[in-house]
């Protein structure tokens, strides 16, 4: 796949950042701003604060070698099988779409891959 497919992706590296005339002044007053507020405008985020492990101080048990490792209530339910006498087979019509024959049913159907 060459650049030109692939979207937003910048190839020629960082853009120069523009800004209009009387940006640093209106700065300054957002920075008063903040520290007004009680905030470091120089602080850049939660990066650094220092984070809180979460990882658990439990021990842990391994569930194999209990008796009741295995859930569920003993019985598997039965696999659903076909038990009568009508379909008599499976074929295959237009864009590979599977229809089941049943008896009686006329095979030029099915043949000339059209619908009944």
């Amino acid at each position: 796949m060459s650049m030109h497919m692939v979207r937003g992706v910048q190839v020629h590296g960082k853009s120069k950042i523009k800004r209009k005339p009387g940006w640093q002044k209106a700065q300054q007053e957002h920075d008063d701003f903040l520290r007004s507020m009680g905030i470091d405008p120089n602080k850049k985020g939660k990066k650094n604060e220092k984070r809180e492990s979460y990882v658990s101080n439990t021990t842990t048990y391994s569930t194999a070698s209990t008796s009741n490792a295995i859930p569920g209530n003993g019985t598997k339910a039965e696999t659903p099988t076909y038990s009568g006498d009508y379909i008599v087979g499976i074929a295959t019509t237009h864009k590979s779409n599977l229809v089941p024959v049943g008896r009686g049913d006329d095979p030029k159907h099915y043949a000339t891959m059209r619908r009944n």
